[in-house]
């Protein structure tokens, strides 16, 4: 069975990249399934209206439940046989990481539920949290501030998509790359990549990496990753 993402958002149009690379690739194979779903058609207003003015004051808009929980329920009812997870994308929600995204490849329906304004009314959280079939997770790709979860929601399927097994041509290449590598005190970043020519504007590749010799090259490479690594705690 493929992986399912729906997405539901006010700017479905943002998501035309879906259709390009690894992604598009994924989607033409059916190793995944993706709906993207135009949080407006839940509104009876002419406006389409989907946010109001804060209770208790403050700037800035909400957005309203009863369009997210229309929305929801609609996504869920169309893949009534799957265990939803919703994601809440907020900057008050645990930090994607590799082995978050790890995580969430062994999840068979994934809703991304992208908020805009001062984010979404709680209560959809709430409600969701103990809802059957549901789990909620709020997630953050960082600490700053975004005009939506529509980029964020990018980052995080494309991060779980390339987990799923037949989306990358090699999978070798997921062992090697950053964030995989360990050390005793925690992750390393990657180490520095070499392509041909052998020399570029003056600058040549190791000679370390022309040797042959596979477990110099290894040794080099972890040292060249705790090397990073280090250099990104300073």
């Amino acid at each position: 069975m493929s992986n399912r993402f729906d997405v539901i958002t006010i700017f479905p149009e943002y998501f035309a990249p879906l259709e390009l690379s690894l992604i598009g690739k994924a989607k033409k194979a059916g190793l995944i399934e993706v709906g993207i779903h135009d949080l407006r058609a839940q509104t009876s207003d002419i406006h389409g209206s989907v946010d109001d003015t804060p209770y208790g004051g403050g700037a800035g808009m909400v957005m309203s439940p009863e369009p997210w929980g229309k929305a929801i329920d609609e996504v869920a009812l169309q893949n009534p046989n799957l265990t939803h997870e919703l994601i809440v994308l907020t900057p008050a929600g645990e930090k994607l990481t590799q082995a978050l995204a790890q995580e969430l490849v062994e999840s068979e329906h994934l809703i991304f539920a992208c908020g805009r304004y001062e984010g979404i009314d709680i209560r959809v959280t709430d409600f969701y949290q103990s809802a059957p079939n549901f789990k909620v997770r709020e997630i953050s790709i960082g600490d700053y501030v975004l005009g939506g979860g529509e980029v964020a929601t990018l980052v995080i399927m494309e991060a779980i998509i390339r987990l799923i097994p037949g989306v990358i041509g090699n999978p070798e290449s997921l062992t090697e790359e950053s964030h995989t590598l360990t050390n005793s005190d925690g992750t390393l970043v990657e180490y520095p990549n070499y392509t041909k020519p052998q020399e570029w504007r003056g600058l040549k590749v190791p000679e370390v990496l022309l040797s042959g010799n596979h477990a110099e090259i290894a040794k080099w490479r972890r040292t060249q990753a705790l090397l990073r690594t280090q250099n990104l705690k300073n």
